[in-house]
């Protein structure tokens, strides 16, 4: 069983949701678990999705109380952690779709990035390392693109 994260902002715009539903649709529908911060915006979205499809969705919550995530979540984990639970994020995940986002995404970005984790973008942030040729998130067009790739990119055990 496959984990994606997806990642983005609490507030999102109206064509970022409908793209964090599809994911997480098209995630759940190939067998995938969500992991998201569990929160409102992009991970609502596509914790919605994934719920659509009969799929399982994880949130790892900054907060002390499970009780207060989105209510597409399957199971909650209350961390307390604030912004740091996005370590545990990018560490459960076995790729990240970052789809738009503030800060926060970028932060869970270069956390699986340093982890080497494969991360897609869907509207999301531009990354060139230093000293690197090209961007370091790998772009995608198009919801189910972003799913492919991130099913494509994960080592096989």
């Amino acid at each position: 069983m496959l984990y994606i994260a997806v990642v983005g902002g609490s507030k999102c715009t109206v064509d970022e949701s409908k793209m964090a539903f599809q994911v997480g649709n098209e995630i759940a529908r190939r067998g995938g678990v969500i992991i998201c911060g569990g929160g409102s915006g992009v991970m609502e979205a596509a914790s919605q999705g994934a719920r659509a499809a009969g799929g399982t969705v994880l949130g790892i919550l900054p907060g002390p109380d499970h009780r207060l995530g989105n209510r597409y979540l399957n199971f909650a984990i209350a961390t307390g952690l604030g912004e740091a639970r996005n370590a545990i994020i990018a560490r459960t995940a076995d790729a990240v779709i970052a789809i738009g986002g503030e800060f926060g995404t970028l932060s869970e970005i270069a956390l699986a990035l340093k982890m080497k984790k494969p991360v897609i973008g869907l509207n999301s942030w531009f990354l060139k390392a230093p000293g690197s040729p090209g961007q370091v998130i790998m772009e995608a067009t198009s919801a189910k693109d972003a799913v492919d790739m991130a099913f494509s990119a994960i080592p096989k055990l």
